[in-house]
Parts: C-alpha cells; structure tokens; sequence
C-alpha cells in the first residue's frame, strides 16, 4: 500500500537505487481512516484472535531462508490495528492486553532476557538540520556544541574493550565539517577504521538512514558505492533511528528537513540488500494519532516481509521510544504538555506493537534511557524480551531531559531479569550467544 495515491511517480531522489524508490511507495502503509477519539473498550480477546489470524504463521526459526513469508492484508491488519490502539484505557482490559502480548513474546522469543554490553559513541551534535523535538544539536559554536577528537573516540573504544564490550554505537549530527579531502564518506570511512585500531573485534553498529543518505548526496554518490565501502571499512549493522514517526502529516511537524518516511524505507531496502541488518524504531508520545502508529508499525512489516522474500536478514528487533519532551524546542514541549513519557500510555503501546508486528520480529526491546530502568523492566512483562545495551554514555536522550540515567552495568540488567523470575543472558549485536 502506498501513502502516493495516484499521483504521478515521484523523481528518485539523489544517491537511492530507483528499484528502491520504487518498492518503498509500494511498501508504505498510509494511516488508516477510522475514528479521530477513542472508542469503548472491544472485546480484546476476540480482536487479539483476528489480528493473530490476520498474520501469516511463519516458522520460529532464526533461519531466514526457512521462512514462508505468506500473503497478508495490510488493509485488514490496519483496520484491527487502528481498533486495537484507539480503546479507551481500562485496567482489567490492560492486563488481559499485557497477558496476551507476553503470551506471544513467550512463543516468538522464549523467557531468555537478553542484553549486550556496548558502548554509545555520539560523536558530534553538530547538525544542519532543525528537527522540531531535538534537544540534542547544536550549530558549531554554539554553548553546549562539540565533536570528539579522534583520540577521544578512540580512547573510548579502547576502554569499551577493556570494559568487555563487544559492540560499538556510532551516531551523532549530520555534521557539515566531517570531512576528509571534501569528502563526507571518506570522514566516517576513517571513523571506521580507527575505532577498529583501537577496538579490535568489536562489531560497528553506525550510521542511520539520514546519515548514510546524508553521505551519498553530500558526495554525489549512489548509495549502493557509500554502503559497499563502509561495509569494506568494517561497517556490521545499521541503527534504524531517525525513522521517529513514518506517517508524512507527523514528519511535516516533527522533522520536516529530514529524509521522508519514502526515504527512510528506501534506504533500508538497501541496506538490507546490501546484507547488513538493521534494527527498527518508532518515537512514540508526542502528537501522533493511533493511525499514525498503525501505519509504521505495519509498514515495518512489510519493510520485513520484503526482507525475508529476498532472503535477507532484515530488521533484527523493534525498539519503542518514548519521547521525552523536558529539554525539547519549546513549540513542540508546549503542544505535547508532558515533559516525561506516560508509563502506562507506553506499557500498552508495547503490548499493542508485539500484537500488531506479530511473527516479523521476534526481538522486542524497551528503552530504560527513556524509561529508566524499573520502567524497562515492566516493560519485559508487556511483550519485550530484551533490555538493549548497557550504553556506558549516552547523549541525545540525556540532553532531552531523560531521566533514566547514561550508562547501566551488565549486573544492574541482570538483576532487573532476575527480579521477575526470568533468565538472562549476554548476546552479540545480532542476537548470538557471548561465550
């Protein structure tokens, strides 16, 4: 389904493949239609049995070549999605929500607790872009701007090693000085190569979409050559951040500079053509309506669905992300009134996303930056099974105003596991086992 209608094809934008371009307004899922308030409570578990009817049954298997993708109708899944999210809240409706979704974490990914230990490097909040709900960029110059040196950032590398980290999270502003002869890609290229110096084996999970398109039209280059050359640089997977809301009446609000849902999608059809995976996200809890959700949630199944026809690995887990609006621009902080997120609004959210997202992804992970940490842990009883990366800093949701802290220890998330009663273990980026 496409969010295009009939209008005439659109150009491909600069540096995407247009096979992408293409795919992704087929891909897309426009918000639903539907009731503009919420609407009494329906019969849950009836509606949980139709939307589980309405997903085609995969295979648990981790094997991606094993899975029969299936036919689908985004349609009905949008209509029952849309119904699911716009119930009035309830608190005996809410826990049967909660058992229904830990039901399906418990089918899909077990009672393993999994979480990675990794380090968050932000390399610079230098941006050329205004988006209406960040706290974190900043013009070079400016109070509070700054871009790590190469031998901080590789400092902080060695000392992730050291610390027994075996993952590295590399994001920061679309910074115009970054540049090596010129050259955008050359910067991160470099970027790559001396976090891999001085962090040997630890595995680079860089560059969200915006980034890595970022680098292609700045160079004037495909994105396919941008890819493939980061990946040769040691590239191992990409974050699916700056995906915030996939529905174009919220972007237009939220980040109307940034790269369109369209682009978002496109870019990811690459990156997983290219054979990196990708995790997913969605920023929730600020102005965007139940069908606004329905549509990324189910848009990133058919991201998906396309993934695995392809014999692609795909997305490799959905985070939620609760907006946090404290340090926000204060237009958008003034229209959300809420400086911190709703627990409860994203404890069901978490419910209805394992439900709605179904057998397409099996990894399910709360943000404790977001959340804090109790918060987190709650959230493994509404659907997720998996409690992120212990981060070691972080600075774009700390500088929102979040108050779940900057860094956890690999004790503090097991016991968080353990106070439920559930096992935990250490994984890879991608989910394998940590010897």
């Amino acid at each position: 389904m496409s969010q295009a209608g009939s209008s005439p094809p659109s150009p491909t934008p600069s540096g995407l493949a247009d096979w992408a371009w293409q795919s992704a307004a087929e891909l897309l899922v426009p918000p639903p239609a539907g009731p503009s308030s919420p609407s009494a409570a329906p019969d849950l578990e009836a509606l949980v049995e139709a939307i589980d009817s309405a997903q085609p049954k995969l295979p648990l298997s981790g094997d991606s070549d094993k899975h029969e993708p299936g036919s689908w109708d985004p349609a009905l899944l949008a209509s029952l999605g849309l119904t699911l999210l716009s119930r009035t809240a309830d608190a005996e409706q809410d826990e049967l929500l909660r058992r229904a979704a830990d039901g399906l974490r418990q089918q899909l990914a077990g009672n393993i607790v999994t979480y990675v230990v990794n380090r968050n490097l932000n390399v610079s909040n230098h941006c050329v872009k205004h988006c209406s709900f960040c706290a974190f960029r900043r013009d070079a110059g400016d109070p509070g701007a700054y871009w790590l040196s190469e031998a901080d950032l590789q400092q902080k590398a060695a000392e992730a090693l050291e610390a027994g980290a075996t993952e590295l999270c590399i994001q920061g502003g679309l910074n115009p000085a970054a540049t090596v002869a010129g050259s955008q890609l050359a910067y991160a290229e470099r970027l790559l190569g001396l976090l891999q110096q001085a962090a040997p084996g630890l595995h680079l999970h860089a560059f969200s979409p915006q980034e890595l398109l970022y680098f292609a039209q700045h160079d004037r280059l495909p994105l396919d050559q941008v890819l493939a050359r980061l990946q040769a640089a040691g590239l191992g997977s990409v974050p699916g951040t700056a995906a915030e809301v996939l529905s174009e009446q919220v972007r237009q609000v939220l980040c109307p500079e940034k790269l369109t849902a369209r682009e978002w999608v496109a870019v990811m059809l690459q990156v997983h053509q290219h054979g990196l995976p990708a995790t997913s996200t969605l920023m929730a809890g600020h102005i965007e309506s139940p069908a606004d959700l329905v549509a990324h949630l189910l848009t990133l199944v058919a991201v998906q669905r396309y993934a695995l026809q392809h014999q692609r690995q795909g997305f490799t887990e959905f985070v939620l992300l609760p907006f946090v609006g404290a340090s926000a621009p204060a237009a958008l902080r003034s229209r959300v009134q809420r400086d911190q997120p709703d627990p409860a609004a994203m404890l069901r959210l978490t419910a209805q996303a394992r439900l709605l997202l179904g057998p397409w992804f099996r990894f399910h992970q709360p943000s404790w930056v977001k959340l804090t940490l109790p918060g987190a842990t709650e959230a493994l009883r509404w659907g997720c099974n998996d409690l992120g990366g212990t981060l070691m800093e972080e600075h774009i949701t700390t500088m929102a105003g979040a108050s779940g802290g900057t860094r956890q220890s690999p004790q503090a998330l097991e016991a968080a596991a353990q106070r439920l009663g559930r096992p935990v273990r250490r994984r890879t980026t991608l989910y394998g086992a940590v010897a």
